[in-house]
């Protein structure tokens, strides 16, 4: 092990152990993606797996970490989505199954959920959009938080990793584990955030190409043949109808979603949805999308999420090359850095 490299793993020991991993390396939830194949294979290759629930019913999800435990020699959490209907129940079952890190996703969690979690001992993880709600996560007890720009794919917010970091890791750093996301495809960037007092990173792109990804060959080839510029943010053609963007590659798909977003704002304006149903339409609609990308390889017509590092996306490799390489990339960074430091 180099130097630069002992220094990494060093400097991530605090990530890592909040996770119970050997890497404080979380990997994205991505629905139909993040299931117990590619979930366990992060986990059992240092890193954190986690399973996206997305829009799984409870016995769905039960299922799920049924199989994932069967798989995965060492811990994995749950990504849960707050606005799932069924979220009490979703929560009852990572219970059941004594699930070790619970993420909550897509919109402020009910304190209902928040306290069903951390009184059956689970650690709880939040998504921080803005310095104000993560002082308001904290305080009703999460314990980690999550910082995920806008470069990020799948639902994104308004602002960049770069700035969010910069809001949001100085004041909170020293009160919970922070770990970055967004935009992140090669170690370097990996020790830059470690550097600032990050305590670990989050990535979903890196890893959907991954051998142990399920995603069918098509989804993987346009990725590896995808450029930044091609992972674009979906637009909002209502304002009335509050619709949380999508990066994805461009496609056909992609004029269908504003096709769809039409109809549910006729729907919701002749009172046929209230705001809440209609919201999840959208989030059905989505779901269904990425499945007739990821597993049945329609690129043209499916959701093709992606974050803007799949450019750095360039081949198929196992999930134990991809962590190796980042944490090799992070510590000659370090090195570089250091050696920088040592001759001004």
């Amino acid at each position: 092990m180099t130097p630069g490299r002992a220094k990494i793993e060093a400097m991530m020991a605090r990530g890592a152990e909040f996770l119970g991993a050997r890497y404080a390396i979380l990997g994205g939830a991505m629905s139909w993606v993040s299931e117990r194949n590619l979930v366990a294979a992060i986990s059992n290759a240092g890193g954190f797996g986690v399973i996206a629930c997305g829009a799984m019913p409870p016995e769905l999800l039960d299922k799920e970490i049924t199989e994932t435990k069967k798989l995965a020699r060492e811990p994995f959490g749950v990504n849960l989505i707050t606005m799932h209907p069924d979220i009490d129940d979703l929560v009852e079952v990572c219970a059941r199954h004594e699930v070790g890190h619970v993420v909550l996703a897509g919109g402020l969690p009910s304190a209902r959920s928040i306290a069903a979690i951390k009184a059956y001992g689970a650690r709880l993880i939040c998504f921080a959009p803005a310095l104000a709600l993560a002082k308001k996560l904290v305080r009703s007890g999460v314990d980690a938080l999550v910082i995920e720009g806008s470069e990020a794919g799948g639902h994104i917010g308004p602002v960049s990793t770069s700035v969010l970091a910069q809001e949001i890791l100085p004041e909170m750093r020293d009160e919970v584990p922070v770990y970055i996301a967004g935009g992140i495809g090669r170690g370097h960037a990996i020790a830059a955030w470690l550097e600032v007092g990050a305590a670990g990173v989050q990535l979903g792109t890196r890893f959907v190409c991954a051998t142990e990804s399920i995603a069918h060959a098509n989804f993987k080839r346009a990725f590896i043949r995808a450029s930044a510029r091609d992972a674009v943010a979906s637009a909002q053609i209502d304002a009335r109808l509050p619709v949380i963007p999508v990066r994805a590659l461009k496609n056909k798909g992609t004029e269908e979603f504003i096709a769809k977003q039409r109809e549910v704002a006729q729907l919701l304006d002749t009172g046929v949805l209230e705001m809440n149903a209609a919201q999840l339409e959208i989030e059905h609609f989505w779901a269904g999308a990425l499945r007739r990308a990821v597993i049945d390889g329609d690129i043209e017509n499916g959701s093709l999420m992606a974050g803007q590092s799949v450019g750095m996306v360039k081949s198929e490799e196992p999930v134990t090359a991809i962590i190796e390489t980042l944490l090799d990339e992070a510590g000659d960074a370090i090195e570089v850095h250091q050696a920088g430091v040592m001759g001004a």
